[in-house]
C-alpha cells in the first residue's frame, strides 16, 4: 500500500512540477534547453530552495531502498521551487495549441519512463527530472512545429509576392522597436504603410502580421526580425526579401545565447543579404566596419548621433541633418537620436525626405524613459521595457533633471538578463551608477541581487523586495512632490 502511495504521490507531484516549468518554456518561446537554465536558477536562487532540491534528490535516491522517503521527494517537487507558481502573476500560463502539445509529449514521455523501468521506483526518480523531460519534448517537437508552421508561411511568402510593397527589414541589440514605430510615424503621410506590431518579430509572428494586415495597395511594409540564433535573419529574409535593411545597434544583449558581441554583429548582419539598401547606426564600432564592407555592393546609408559626417546626423541640440542639410528637429528629449537617424535614414533609401512637421512629432514609445507624475507629486519614468546597459544609464541619468535639489532620487530595478558572462559585471557597473545618480536603490527579486548590492555600496539606502509590487508599494508610501523615481527594466516573474 505505501508503495502505491508513493508512486502516486510522485506522479502527482511531477504534474504539478510540470505544469511550473511549461509555464517558463512558454515565455522562453518553447527554446529547448531554456527550461533546465531557469531549473538550475530558480533552485539555487535561495538557500531554502538549494536545500530542497538536494533533499528531494537525496530522499529519490534513498526511496530505492526505503520507499516512504520519496513522500518528501514528492512533496518538495510538488511545492517547489519556492517562489515559482503554476499559474503566475505577471506572466500567466495560456493554454495555446502548442501549450498543449508540449504538456502532451512531457507527459507522454513520463508515462513511458514509468512504464519501462517501473512506476514504484522511477516515479520517484523522475520527479526532480522534469525540467529534463520538458526540454526533451521541446527538442522532440521543433521540427513538428517547424512543418506545422511552413502553410501560414507560404500563405504569407504568396501574399507578399502578390501585393509587391517595399519591404523595410529593421533589426539590432536594442531600438529595433523604436525605430520601426518612428518609420511608421515618418512613411504614414506619403505612403500607405503595415508595420509590423510589437513582438511580431519572429517567424510565426511575421507571417501572421503579413496575412491579418498586408492588403492590396500597401506600398511599405516594416518589418522587425529578432533572433536567438545563427541563421533566423537568414531564413527570414528567405521569403521576406528586403530592399532596404537596417541594423539599429549592437550591443551585449542575449549575450547568455550568442556567446560573444562578435557572433551578435555576424546573426544581425544577416538582414544585409539580398538588400538593395543598408542603413546602418554607425555609433557602433562593429556597424561602422560592416558599412565599409559593403560599400560598393549595395547603397550604404551611415546613421549617427556621434558624427556630423554621416548620411544621417542627429544632433545634441535634436536637429536632424541629411547629407549636410539641416531638415527638421525632434521635440527635445523625445526621441532617441541614433533611432531618429535610422528611421531618416529609411526614408531617405525609399527617396523621401522626412517631414520637419513629422519629426516634431515623434515621441518616446511605451516604457522607454516615458516620464510622469503620480498622485503623491512624484515625477515616474517608467524605463521598464529596456533591457541594454546604455539605455538603462541613460535613464538613470535622468533622475537628476526632474528631481527637486535635496529630494529623493529613486532608482528600482531587477537589474539586466541575457548577458551570458558578462551578466554579474555588467550589472555591478549599473549599481554603481545607480549609486552615483541616486539617493535610494530598490533591488527587485533574486537573480542578480548580489549583483547589484556589490555596486551600490556608495548609495545612501538600499533596499531588497522580492518583487516588483512591493516595490512599488514602497515607492507610492515614500516619495511625494519634489522627488523622483526610474523603474529600470522588469522581469516577468518567472524569473527568480
Amino acid at each position: 500500500m505505501i508503495d502505491i502511495l508513493t508512486s502516486a504521490a510522485a506522479i502527482a507531484a511531477s504534474g504539478l512540477s510540470m505544469l511550473r516549468w511549461v509555464r517558463v518554456a512558454q515565455r522562453e518561446h518553447y527554446l529547448p534547453g531554456s527550461v533546465v537554465r531557469f531549473a538550475v536558477r530558480w533552485w539555487g536562487s535561495r538557500i531554502v530552495n538549494l536545500a530542497g532540491f538536494v533533499l528531494a534528490v537525496a530522499g529519490a535516491i534513498v526511496s530505492i531502498w526505503v520507499r516512504p522517503v520519496g513522500l518528501v521527494t514528492a512533496a518538495i517537487i510538488a511545492f517547489g521551487p519556492l517562489g515559482l507558481g503554476v499559474r503566475g502573476r505577471t506572466a500567466p500560463l495560456a493554454w495555446t495549441p502548442r501549450l498543449r502539445r508540449t504538456v502532451g509529449a512531457a507527459a507522454a514521455l513520463l508515462f513511458l519512463l514509468l512504464a519501462v523501468g517501473g512506476a514504484g521506483v522511477v516515479a520517484v526518480m523522475v520527479a526532480p527530472a522534469i525540467p529534463l523531460l520538458v526540454d526533451a519534448a521541446l527538442w522532440l517537437l521543433w521540427p513538428v512545429e517547424v512543418r506545422s508552421s511552413t502553410r501560414f508561411v507560404d500563405e504569407a511568402s504568396r501574399r507578399l509576392a502578390s501585393v509587391a510593397p517595399t519591404v523595410v527589414a529593421i533589426t539590432g541589440s536594442f531600438g529595433k522597436t523604436t525605430t520601426k514605430a518612428h518609420v511608421g510615424r515618418l512613411l504614414r503621410n506619403w505612403r500607405r504603410v503595415v508595420v509590423s506590431p510589437a513582438s511580431f518579430n519572429n517567424r510565426l509572428g511575421l507571417a501572421r502580421s503579413i496575412n491579418e494586415q498586408l492588403t492590396p495597395g500597401t506600398e511599405v511594409f516594416v518589418a522587425e526580425m529578432g533572433t536567438y540564433g545563427r541563421g533566423e535573419i537568414r531564413a527570414l529574409c528567405e521569403w521576406i526579401r528586403p530592399t532596404v535593411s537596417v541594423i539599429t545597434a549592437i550591443g551585449p544583449v542575449h549575450l547568455e545565447r550568442f556567446g560573444t558581441l562578435e557572433a551578435v554583429a555576424s546573426a544581425k548582419a544577416e538582414i544585409v543579404d539580398g538588400s538593395q539598401t543598408l542603413v546602418l547606426n554607425i555609433d557602433h564600432p562593429q556597424l561602422a566596419e560592416l558599412a565599409d564592407a559593403e560599400e560598393g555592393r549595395r547603397e550604404v546609408i551611415r546613421c549617427s548621433s556621434s558624427s556630423a559626417r554621416a548620411d544621417v546626423y542627429v544632433g545634441p541640440d535634436s536637429m536632424v541633418y541629411l547629407r549636410g542639410q539641416a531638415i527638421g528637429a525632434t521635440s527635445d528629449g523625445e526621441a532617441f537620436p541614433g533611432n531618429v537617424a535610422c528611421a531618416v535614414g529609411v526614408l531617405a533609401a525609399i527617396g523621401l525626405t522626412a517631414d520637419p512637421a513629422d519629426l516634431a512629432s515623434l515621441e518616446r514609445p511605451a516604457h522607454r524613459r516615458q516620464v510622469a507624475t503620480a498622485q503623491s507629486g512624484a515625477v515616474v519614468i517608467d524605463d521598464t521595457y529596456n533591457a541594454n546597459p546604455v539605455g538603462a544609464r541613460a535613464a538613470l541619468s535622468m533622475l537628476g533633471l526632474y528631481a527637486s535639489p535635496g529630494a529623493r532620487r529613486v532608482v528600482v530595478t531587477p537589474g539586466l538578463v541575457e548577458l551570458g558572462r558578462r551578466q554579474f559585471a555588467e550589472n555591478v557597473a549599473l549599481a554603481e551608477h545607480a549609486a552615483r545618480e541616486a539617493t535610494d536603490i530598490v533591488i527587485v527579486g533574486r537573480t542578480n541581487r548580489r549583483a547589484l548590492l556589490e555596486g551600490s555600496h556608495g548609495a545612501m539606502s538600499v533596499r531588497v523586495v522580492d518583487s516588483r509590487e512591493e516595490a512599488v508599494a514602497w515607492v507610492r508610501r515614500t516619495l511625494g512632490p519634489g522627488d523622483a523615481v526610474v523603474y529600470e527594466n522588469d522581469l516577468p516573474d518567472h524569473y527568480p
